[in-house]
């Protein structure tokens, strides 16, 4: 389906959440009343085809594994319980990409990206959070992607 929507003049991004849809224009000169109807169009007729929307695959960095100590253990635990649900009721997300020297390294995702207070959001509300349950935190940074690498990544 993401394949399908950037084919839609004026989109811009496409992130899909556990139950939304993120679609990003181009710019704000752009009309959604213009770019609405196909992207309804879009979604109905892929979600009628029965295909899958996403594979079951979790993103590397995501889930806890073995090697993980006890303060990236706790890291993720708090981004999934805490923080994860709380940006995702925006319309965005946040993906784990790494710890180091104290450092969290994080990746915002969807409406997030564009959001002009987005570096309020991981200054303010996710490094504080983390810093009060987490002392070895010392600061969030944020990682950005190529866009066009995340366009195919993200295709299903």
């Amino acid at each position: 389906m993401r394949r399908q929507l950037f084919r839609i003049e004026g989109v811009k991004s496409v992130f899909f959440g556990p139950d939304f849809i993120t679609v990003t224009k181009e710019n704000e000169e752009l009309d959604w009343n213009l770019l609405k109807p196909d992207i309804y169009a879009t979604i109905m007729d892929f979600f009628a085809s029965g295909l899958p929307l996403v594979t079951e695959e979790t993103p590397p960095g995501e889930a806890g594994s073995e090697e993980d100590d006890e303060v990236v253990a706790m890291i993720k635990e708090l981004l999934d319980t805490r923080i994860r649900p709380t940006v995702q009721e925006d319309g965005g997300d946040v993906i784990y990409r790494g710890f180091e020297d104290g450092i969290v390294r994080l990746k915002l995702q969807g409406s997030c990206t564009s959001c002009p207070s987005s570096i309020i959001t991981l200054k303010s509300g996710i490094q504080n959070m983390l810093q009060f349950y987490i002392p070895e935190v010392e600061g969030v940074e944020q990682v950005m992607d190529d866009e066009s690498d995340e366009k195919e990544a993200n295709s299903p």
